[in-house]
């Protein structure tokens, strides 16, 4: 093995070794390095049969996150992935649970503590953020396309997760684990939960909205968020698959707050 690469260096052969999904992972690619593997993923979105395109990348030198916040990771600790959805009729809250639900069963499936979501788009382990989703989403002759970018953390350690540019607490799956996790057997996991649940979702929004509330951080508590500005505190009664988070308001009645305005402050 060269000097310094990792043992389970991110391998298009060995992600799709026993993959058994019909759409999502038909076309793999691995890129050692590139700006953004959500940008990768539109590069091909203009072909209807690139639906299920997956882009993975050692490392990312411009990832990003929601609300433009830059998505911090050395080469090789993490799973970086953007697929692309060219024929998907959820809208972009489902799909972003359902997302976060095919993340939270990926990462189960390898780390000794159990996942929850903190909504909309961040997978949490004991409270820290252990994974992030993006979802870009653009209109193309009638066809609506999504391009959902996640990313895991894997083997960064106590020092990268320190640092004090991280936006939050923030862990990785071996920080949790007694052993390495072996990234292209959790790529391959990925692309098989990914594929369950927005199939889910077509078929039946209530199945992913219940898991998702199962799996929520957030639902039951008191939580504060910012919308346009403004703070609003309440208890988290629920979430609605267009409309967004649902808050019993302290100062009276009930408001849902979308995802692409929105910002949790914090648990009240």
């Amino acid at each position: 093995m060269p000097m310094g690469q990792r043992p389970d260096q991110l391998d298009v052969d060995v992600i799709k070794a026993g993959l058994e999904t019909e759409t999502i992972g038909r076309e793999i690619l691995v890129y050692k390095q590139t700006a953004s593997t959500n940008d990768v993923a539109w590069e091909y979105a203009g072909n209807a049969e690139n639906g299920g395109l997956c882009v993975f990348a050692e490392e990312q030198t411009a990832g990003r996150g929601r609300r433009q916040n830059q998505w911090l990771s050395r080469a090789g600790d993490s799973v970086l992935c953007s697929v692309l959805l060219t024929d998907c009729d959820c809208g972009a809250e489902l799909l972003t649970l359902a997302a976060g639900v095919a993340v939270c069963h990926a990462v189960d499936a390898y780390s000794c503590s159990k996942t929850r979501i903190k909504w909309p788009n961040d997978i949490l382990i004991n409270g820290k953020k252990v994974a992030g989703i993006l979802l870009e989403s653009r209109c193309d002759d009638g066809r609506n396309l999504y391009v959902i970018g996640i990313g895991i953390n894997c083997h960064q350690g106590a020092d990268f997760l320190s640092q004090p540019d991280l936006k939050m607490p923030a862990t990785s799956i071996d920080m949790e684990n007694d052993a390495p996790v072996d990234r292209n057997r959790l790529g391959r996991q990925l692309l098989v939960s990914l594929e369950h649940w927005l199939g889910v979702a077509q078929s039946s929004s209530e199945v992913v909205i219940e898991k998702w509330r199962q799996l929520s951080s957030q639902l039951g508590h008191r939580v504060t968020v910012e919308f346009n500005r403004r703070r609003f505190a309440g208890n988290c009664i629920g979430v609605d698959p267009t409309g967004g988070l649902i808050l019993q308001l302290d100062s009276g009645g009930v408001r849902m707050f979308d995802a692409a305005h929105t910002t949790i402050v914090k648990h009240s």
